[in-house]
C-alpha cells in the first residue's frame, strides 16, 4: 500500500462518514465541525473493520499496521460552524517553531521517529465551501515552502484527494492533502 492510497482510503472514510450526517456538541450536522482526536479515532476504528490494523496514539497521531505508517494530522477550517471567518486559522498549519501544535512542528517531531517507522506522513484535512470562498492554495503551498526551504524538511509529493458534497452548509468540499516524509 502506498501513501497515496492511505490518502484515498482516509478521504473514502470522511466522506462516508460525512454521510450518517454525524453531529459534534452542538454543531450542524457533519464531519467539518468534528476535532483531530474525533475524526483520527473515527479513521483508526473504521480502517480496523476494514482489515487494516490502525491505532491512536499521542505521537503519531496515528499508526497504521503495526509500524508501517506514522501519520501526523490537522484539521483547516477557514469558517466556523456559524458561517463566519475563523480567527487564526491557518496557524494550525504555519506556524514554525518547535514545541507548537502546528503541522510544521508535527513534521519535525515525525522526522525524528526515522528509524522506528517504515513511512512517515502528514496529512492535512481541510474544508472549503464549493466554490471556495477561501481557497486552501494558498496556504498548502506556503505550508510546503517554509517546509523545504526554510525547515529542511524533506517532504514528499503532495498527494491530495477531493471529495464534495458533504452535508455541512459551511465545511462543503473535503480536501485531504498529504505528503510522505523522504
Amino acid at each position: 500500500m502506498s501513501y497515496s492510497d492511505v490518502v484515498r482510503i482516509i478521504a473514502d472514510i470522511l466522506k462516508a462518514f460525512d454521510s450518517t450526517r454525524p453531529v459534534h456538541k452542538t454543531f450542524s450536522p457533519g464531519i467539518g465541525p468534528f476535532g483531530e482526536p474525533q475524526l483520527v479515532r473515527e479513521i483508526a476504528q473504521r480502517l480496523t473493520r476494514n482489515g487494516i490494523q490502525a491505532k491512536t496514539q499521542q505521537t503519531p497521531d496515528l499508526v497504521i499496521q503495526g509500524s508501517v505508517f506514522a501519520i501526523e494530522f490537522k484539521i483547516v477550517r477557514p469558517f466556523g460552524d456559524n458561517g463566519k471567518e475563523a480567527e487564526n486559522w491557518s496557524v494550525n498549519m504555519l506556524h514554525p517553531y518547535p514545541g507548537n501544535v502546528s503541522l510544521l512542528a508535527d513534521a519535525l517531531k515525525l522526522n525524528g521517529l526515522n528509524n522506528v517507522f517504515q513511512h512517515r506522513g502528514l496529512l492535512m484535512i481541510g474544508y472549503e465551501h464549493n466554490p471556495p470562498r477561501i481557497s486552501l492554495d494558498p496556504l498548502i503551498r506556503s505550508f510546503e515552502l517554509i517546509a523545504k526551504v526554510e525547515m529542511g524538511i524533506p517532504l514528499g509529493q503532495r498527494v491530495e484527494e477531493k471529495r464534495d458534497g458533504l452535508v455541512h452548509p459551511e465545511h462543503q468540499v473535503l480536501r485531504c492533502v498529504g505528503w510522505e516524509l523522504n
